[in-house]
């Protein structure tokens, strides 16, 4: 081994581990952020909430400042351990010496103990790693230790209070650092397994101790009973738990995998690993679905291609951005094109019924288009023209019986087979790519659709019309290729933007509490930080400035959402503020006391029915004016700071115009850093998912935002398993609502949607798309009749 001399080494790995510190710092302070938005967007009892926001609010004017103490620490640190300095510096928790005893301030006290906690945390979850490193440091004779006030860098405790000391340097509090404890050690012990992890490839790579002998390490459970192991078998070492194997030294995939932030969520982490893996790979999410759509084109692309040496689908055609096929698409032949027009013609016709007589039925199309199909192939003039006869005729007549869809729905369909097979001749990537917008569209109209139980849909209903005008105009404009599919897909989205909202009866009514819910929600997001930066300067009191951010601001967001921002009446809250602020102030002359008295009856009157229209039960309408009345004693013996005239006007004013600060709903950033909990909203017709799920991981959030309006679910949730829709979407997709038939909504947070698809509680109706499933059944007649794609 060696390729210089010991304490070089061990120099090296030191100053490996922090250069990987102060590379992470940015990503782990970051992470700390994510942490803090992620828990106050998630359901708990009042005094932890307010608690979350108060962090997610204060948080970024200081996490910057936090950062560069952090990174300045490390900074300094590797300049001392370049320049042979001592680092002289407390060390708690792991590695914590004996000191005199003495009494220390309270402060002080917090931040031992919350270095003490993260060292701890920091030890649990790099074990394995740090056993290595502390190995292979022997080795080279420079261990991990720490005596007297010279610490070692690579010490948990060191780097423990580092972070907390940062943490204070920056600006933010104990208070803060409590309630976001569980964040700050997981996040913590992964950037310093990471760095633990480097200096042990720096030791490697210089040939030190590529195989270490882990069994003086090993601690066995007292009853864990006798166990056969094997390589890759986990064992317990260090502490913490990791796969013993010879593979990479210094690597252990069997190192504690990263658990979501404990609290009050409502949001339960799965018991192991292997359930989480179980679930995602039960549920169609992750796009798993897309890739085997596309797995199952190139099957069928393949069978065709054996025989049928000229039908070459092997991958998607280059088009335009405008949507037009390139200009190597290939031409339908004149014989067949008027053979596709024929057959269009009568299936109108059949589909076209008169009052009065008969309605067409799928059978009976379907029927009419299996006749036709001999006169469609003896006018093609290449064995890939009937070979695509063939394919397109198996996928709609396994589309026309599919029975999930309502028969009158089934019958337009059909009408879009002619139209399709024109488009399958001339653009061969029909079947090759799941983005071909005729796919596509077919699909979006049949998943809307497919949840309607069969003979229960309205022929009259205003989606029902909308697909009958879709197949009319892709009718109407045969040469077009893909180009009219992708015009008709992209109108048929924006009708189902307004469908759920105005005319569908089943989810008109939670639609429209759903979009309140967001705009009350907005607003009173918006009102808190407008009253935040009013009040940043002016003197007061904090029970009325905390009863403001926490109670006003959405009782005044719920007045605007009822009777409109400049309503009187909720200009009249707006002067209540005001006039809480003023009684608030030192009152030190009898004349202003006895204004006060005057003026408090209808004022707390006011504050009462505010909170009452608001939603807020009575027990925290008597804890709220407690509070005031506690604020307004204080005014009465000059504790409170006084409120000049000047700063009491300009409060007024401001107050006047806080509307004309908010931002247009639609520029609202509303999402899950200032999302608070909804279930106060609930009512007969909407109600709130506030718990259940397990912690989505971000590929399950990510599938979350991809979920499509229109699409048909499974929820099981409070003892019922239903079928919902996905009626709405509101700003940055932050909240879902999904209704039923019956008409009741279902609200989502994005956070908790992801959690109820992670744990399997809501699931597409149907896992496969509707030309998914016609192409894997056509595929298996061609499977076992070949012959039948030129016959």
């Amino acid at each position: 081994m060696s390729l210089g001399p010991h304490r070089a080494l061990a120099l090296t790995a030191r100053v490996s581990y922090l250069d990987a510190l102060i590379k992470g710092v940015h990503g782990l302070v970051q992470a700390c952020t994510d942490g803090a938005r992620l828990l106050a967007s998630q359901s708990a009892e009042p005094s932890l909430y307010t608690r979350r926001r108060d962090l997610v609010l204060d948080l970024p004017r200081a996490v910057s400042a936090w950062e560069a103490a952090l990174d300045t620490r490390l900074q300094l640190a590797l300049r001392d351990l370049r320049l042979g300095r001592s680092l002289l510096v407390r060390v708690t928790g792991a590695d914590a010496v004996d000191i005199p005893l003495t009494l220390v301030d309270d402060h002080v006290m917090e931040r031992d103990l919350s270095a003490s906690r993260l060292a701890q945390a920091v030890a649990d979850l790099t074990g394995s790693e740090y056993t290595d490193l502390n190995a292979r440091l022997q080795a080279v004779g420079g261990p991990v230790a720490s005596s007297g006030t010279q610490v070692d860098v690579l010490s948990v405790g060191w780097l423990a209070r580092g972070v907390v000391d940062s943490w204070h340097d920056g600006g933010l509090v104990a208070a803060h650092w409590q309630t976001l404890q569980t964040v700050l050690q997981h996040e913590v012990a992964q950037w310093a397994q990471e760095a633990y992890h480097v200096a042990n490839k720096a030791l490697l790579d210089q040939g030190v101790r590529p195989e270490i002998d882990l069994r003086p390490f090993i601690r066995r459970s007292r009853d864990a009973g006798v166990a056969l192991t094997r390589p890759g078998d986990v064992e317990d070492v260090g502490g913490a738990g990791f796969a013993h194997s010879g593979a990479h030294p210094g690597t252990h995939s069997g190192a504690p995998a990263r658990t979501a932030p404990a609290g009050n969520s409502g949001l339960q982490p799965l018991g192991r690993p292997c359930e989480e893996t179980r679930l995602m790979t039960q549920t169609p999410a992750l796009g798993r679905g897309q890739l085997q759509s596309q797995a199952m084109l190139g099957k069928l692309a393949a069978l065709v291609s054996r025989q049928v040496p000229g039908f070459a689908a092997t991958a998607p055609m280059p088009s335009s951005s405008s949507g037009q096929a390139s200009p190597s698409a290939a031409r339908v032949s004149p014989g067949l094109g008027q053979a596709i027009q024929r057959v269009s013609e009568v299936v109108r016709r059949q589909a076209n019924t008169q009052p009065g007589t008969a309605t067409a039925t799928p059978d009976a199309v379907l029927q009419d288009l299996r006749h036709s199909q001999k006169a469609l192939k003896d006018a093609a003039t290449t064995p890939v023209e009937r070979a695509t006869i063939e394919i397109v005729a198996l996928l709609f007549q396994s589309i026309l019986q599919e029975e999930r869809l309502p028969a009158a729905i089934r019958v337009w369909f059909a009408r879009l087979q002619m139209p399709v097979l024109r488009v399958a001749v001339t653009e061969p990537d029909f079947f090759a790519a799941t983005s071909h917008p005729a796919r596509m569209l077919i699909d979006r109209m049949g998943a809307c659709v497919m949840g309607f139980v069969a003979g229960e849909h309205d022929s009259e209903d205003a989606l029902h019309d909308e697909i009958k005008r879709v197949v009319q105009v892709v009718e109407a404009y045969p040469d077009t290729g893909r180009r009219v599919f992708q015009t008709v897909l992209g109108e048929f989205e924006r009708f189902l933007e307004t469908y759920f909202r105005d005319q569908n009866q089943a989810s008109r009514m939670g639609v429209s509490l759903a979009q309140q819910v967001e705009q009350r929600e907005t607003w009173a997001i918006q009102y808190t930080i407008e009253l935040r930066k009013m009040l940043e300067t002016v003197p007061v009191h904090d029970g009325v400035r905390e009863f403001l951010f926490r109670v006003w601001a959405d009782v005044l967001a719920h007045s605007a959402v009822q009777t409109g921002q400049a309503s009187e009446a909720t200009r009249e809250l707006k002067r209540a503020a005001a006039d809480l602020i003023w009684s608030a102030s030192a009152k030190t002359s009898r004349e202003e006391r006895a204004e006060v008295l005057r003026r408090l009856p209808p004022l707390l009157k006011l504050v009462r029915e505010g909170m009452v229209r608001a939603g807020l039960g009575a027990d925290a309408q008597d804890a709220h004016i407690q509070a005031l009345n506690t604020a307004l004693a204080a005014a009465f013996s000059a504790r409170s700071a006084p409120l000049s005239s000047a700063h009491l006007r300009e409060v007024t004013q401001r107050l006047e115009a806080l509307d004309e600060l908010l931002p247009d709903m639609a520029a609202m950033a509303l999402d899950a850093d200032t999302l608070r909990d909804l279930s106060g909203h609930e009512s007969e017709n909407l109600e709130v998912v506030a718990e259940g799920g397990t912690m989505p991981t971000p590929a399950m959030q990510a599938w979350a935002r991809e979920l499509q309006i229109g699409a048909w679910f499974q929820l099981d949730y409070r003892g019922r398993r239903e079928q919902v829709q996905l009626a709405w979407q509101g700003l940055n997709k932050q909240l879902s609502l999904f209704v039923t038939p019956q008409g009741r909504g279902v609200l989502f947070q994005m956070h908790r949607l992801g959690a109820f698809l992670q744990a399997g509680l809501l699931l597409p109706l149907e896992e496969e798309s509707l030309t998914t499933r016609a192409t894997r059944q056509a595929l298996a007649k061609l499977d076992a009749d070949p012959a039948r794609l030129l016959n």
